[in-house]
């Protein structure tokens, strides 16, 4: 679509419910354009504890819908994308006395395996930790644990191949682009964007704008829009710790700290153990979010409180920290605020509408995406009915079980992949792996090798399919190997990646 062209849809925000609005909308036969100022998933979606997950405390907040409709996309969700979904069994440890009674934790688990439609998923058990091989990493604090079901998510790579869903059906996808202002103008919006690579500015048309800016929706209403006195969302810090394993099992754990905050325990590529999160308010820079010594103290001492291995700070590999934009709703601890989304049209008939999406979580981001069309179709016209719920993602298209199968299948054609590696592959990129790999025979074939299992191949199939521009974007979005590369070998791929963007300039 040229530059001239009106688009229905011009979406800000490259995160997780920018890109599946886009991929909704296009889907339906809406034209649409979007612009992330900067990669994909770079803010709070791939911040995340990486669940697709009901919600299990929400319920002490009476958040009822927002839990059955997220427990209803577990497996909808797991079924759209299998190789970046998939179901892990949670323990939660309990002792007499503690923080919950058994009997609301029962409760709670119930309502969990009966309202959200669970058909693959298997229901709560009970263990007994004195026999059960999940009591054996732990301290003997308990006897008794509920093992529930939920799901994991690879964050960054379901936001990006949802842009590129939306990119195959004919969405305009613009990453390192930022809307610097956007004005009505008879009865649409004049979108002025500057690439941040180039500085190049281009005026973009639009039937319709749609602000999912996650952190920042509060800043482009004030900075873009031009308003005043703007405040809708409560930003909470969420941080996270990357430890070396601490743990052979494959289940994750679930525990409830005397403090009244919960923290999870979760096997993390293979090789680590995934700590988090905080909840405490934040007032900065989104984009400037680091973890806190408190944060780190915080999660080590949480943590070393449970496992017979205490957590040191050596130990830590990496960290990261997030801001989630919460809907501000006044609740006084940063932990109580709502994790519902709140979805709000401004324009007076006959000026071009105005959509601000609040809130969400990656679970319910595309039920966010149907209920955001409904809106669009209210304010220029329905095309097209829901089509989500049934669809793949790129690289999805196997049963929701068969990822070993399709390892298997990918070990077959490449026998030169380690065991590790092709379970790599297909783990982001599913069906796809094939074609990124393509004619290759044998290691070689893949070109340079940059450290651990990442070649050229790859690198080059995640700056021509995925947008990545820079080393941050491979190692620790795209893909998790900034946990394996050295600093040296990182430092390598940035400047082949500079290269080979300049080259194709």
């Amino acid at each position: 679509m040229s530059e001239q062209a009106i688009y229905d849809v011009f979406v800000i925000g490259g995160g997780i419910n920018g890109c599946g609005i886009a991929r909704d909308a296009v889907g339906r036969g809406y034209s649409v354009a979007l612009a992330e100022m900067n990669d994909f998933a770079s803010g709070t979606s791939s911040g995340s504890t990486k669940l697709i997950h009901g919600g299990l405390r929400y319920l002490e907040h009476y958040e009822f819908r927002l839990v059955r409709e997220a427990l209803m996309e577990r497996e909808v969700l797991w079924a759209m994308a299998p190789h970046v979904i998939w179901p892990m069994r949670f323990v939660l440890p309990y002792h007499k006395g503690g923080l919950r009674p058994a009997w609301l934790i029962r409760l709670g688990l119930f309502l969990y395996d009966h309202i959200g439609g669970r058909k693959l998923l298997p229901a709560t058990a009970t263990l007994d930790m004195n026999r059960d091989p999940a009591g054996k990493p732990l301290k003997r604090l308990f006897n008794k644990a509920f093992e529930y079901s939920d799901g994991w998510v690879n964050d960054a790579r379901l936001v990006v191949l949802n842009a590129r869903d939306a990119a195959d059906r004919g969405a305009v996808i613009m990453a390192r682009t930022r809307v610097v202002a956007a004005r009505r103008d008879g009865g649409l919006w004049a979108i002025e964007t500057e690439n941040q690579a180039t500085g190049e500015r281009k005026t973009l048309k639009a039937r319709m704008l749609i602000n999912a800016a996650g952190p920042w929706v509060d800043a482009v209403l004030s900075g873009a829009l031009g308003k005043n006195d703007v405040h809708n969302v409560r930003l909470v810090q969420g941080s996270h710790i990357v430890v070396k394993k601490k743990f052979d099992d494959p289940r994750a754990y679930f525990f409830q700290n005397p403090d009244g905050r919960i923290m999870f325990a979760i096997p993390y590529e293979e090789d680590f153990t995934l700590i988090g999160t905080t909840d405490r308010d934040y007032t900065g820079n989104p984009g400037e979010v680091r973890i806190s010594d408190a944060e780190v103290d915080y999660l080590c001492r949480a943590a070393s409180e449970y496992f017979l291995e205490p957590v040191e700070k050596d130990d830590i590999v990496w960290t990261y920290s997030a801001v989630r934009p919460l809907y501000d709703d006044g609740a006084s601890k940063a932990q109580e605020a709502t994790r519902d989304y709140v979805l709000r049209v401004e324009g007076d008939k006959g000026a071009a509408p105005l959509l601000n999406v609040f809130g969400g979580k990656l679970t319910t981001y595309r039920r966010l995406g149907e209920s955001a069309l409904e809106k669009i179709g209210e304010a220029i016209g329905v095309k097209g009915s829901k089509w989500t719920a049934g669809s793949r993602l790129p690289g999805g298209d196997f049963p929701a079980q068969g990822y070993a199968d399709e390892v298997a299948r990918l070990r077959k054609q490449y026998p030169f992949l380690a065991p590790q590696h092709a379970r790599r592959l297909v783990r982001l990129y599913g069906t796809r792996a094939a074609a990124l790999l393509g004619s290759a025979s044998n290691e070689a074939g893949l070109g340079h090798h940059f450290g651990a299992d990442l070649y050229e191949a790859e690198v080059k199939w995640l700056m021509t399919q995925e947008w990545a521009r820079h080393a941050e974007d491979v190692l620790w979005r795209r893909t998790k190997l900034g946990l394996k590369l050295t600093p040296g070998e990182a430092a390598a791929l940035e400047e082949y990646m500079r290269g080979a963007a300049n080259a194709a300039a």
